[in-house]
């Protein structure tokens, strides 16, 4: 049996232990991804996925459980946690945490600058980097990053991390701040390098769109633990599911589901735009009504 990329045992987490503002944020979380998979944890806010993630790259250590990353257990003394961040990229919600230099071109390349590689190499990296996110390098390379728009400095932060190469991505909701031109071509970009370059992608968002696009595998996360995980198929289909754990679905479903409510013979289980969209021109088609239906949903 293949060994998983990433494996979390029984994590467990307390905020302020010992104090009256101690708070468990994570009790018994299990986690297995495997190498060249793309993985989304959803959940609502508290439910414990930014701490589940800031484990899988060692800016927190296991309190109580496992986390194994490449074979290498992070509840070790011993393990190099400089060479473990160049492996697992993090991605923090808020890029402000992650910028820190004044020009675009010289943040980006801090990363590259620290593992040693020379000056060729990392102008290279910075290049290539900027160009994943949309960034063009002779435009953007010498601008301040105190002048950037939110969405620029998310942009330069994810750049800062893919500079690095890293064997595995962990962003946390990724697309918050973009325009929705932008959100789609860096959900392209993302999906590109998880499929071509096979990257392994482990992402947090609210938006079940993204989700549903982009992921292999969704994990639920609720009051410090996982409490279902399947495909998006798996998951955005069951209804009595959703419901149970109040999971968030793509418009898609939601239009689907209701069409099925007004008594429509659609398949629910077709929840990618293009599915959907044929099953709502089945009921265009099949209803002179159903136009009218269509446009209350």
């Amino acid at each position: 049996m293949k060994r998983p990329i990433i494996e979390v045992k029984n994590l467990t987490h307390t905020y302020m232990k010992g104090t009256p503002m101690e708070h468990v944020a994570l009790k018994g979380a299990n986690l297995l991804v495997e190498q060249g998979e793309c993985i989304a944890i959803i959940g609502h806010t508290g439910s414990g996925k930014s701490t589940l993630i800031q484990h899988l790259n060692g800016l927190m250590r296991p309190e109580s459980g496992k986390v194994i990353i490449d074979g290498e257990d992070l509840s070790e003394k011993h393990v190099d946690l400089k060479k473990l961040r160049q492996k697992v990229g993090l991605v923090f919600q808020n890029p402000e945490d992650q910028i820190f230099e004044k020009i675009i071109g010289d943040d980006i390349a801090y990363g590259p600058f620290k593992m040693g590689l020379p000056l060729k190499e990392v102008r290279e990296r910075v290049k290539w980097a900027m160009s994943v996110v949309g960034l063009d390098f002779e435009e953007m390379k010498d601008r301040q990053t105190f002048a950037l728009s939110g969405g620029q400095k998310r942009k330069v932060a994810l750049a800062g991390i893919l500079a690095l190469k890293p064997k595995i991505l962990v962003l946390d909701e990724p697309t918050a701040g973009l325009d929705p031109r932008s959100r789609n071509e860096l959900l392209e970009k993302i999906n590109r390098l998880n499929k071509e370059e096979k990257l392994t992608v482990i992402f947090v968002s609210h938006n079940m769109e993204e989700v549903a696009r982009l992921a292999d595998r969704i994990y639920v996360m609720a009051d410090g633990g996982i409490v279902l995980t399947g495909t998006p198929k798996e998951i955005f289909t069951d209804k009595k599911k959703l419901i149970r754990h109040q999971i968030g679905t793509p418009e898609t479903v939601q239009i689907l589901y209701r069409l099925s409510d007004l008594g429509y013979q659609v398949n629910t289980n077709a929840f990618s735009i293009t599915e959907a969209a044929y099953e709502v021109m089945k009921v265009i088609a099949g209803n002179k009504e159903g136009s009218q239906y269509v446009q209350r949903i």
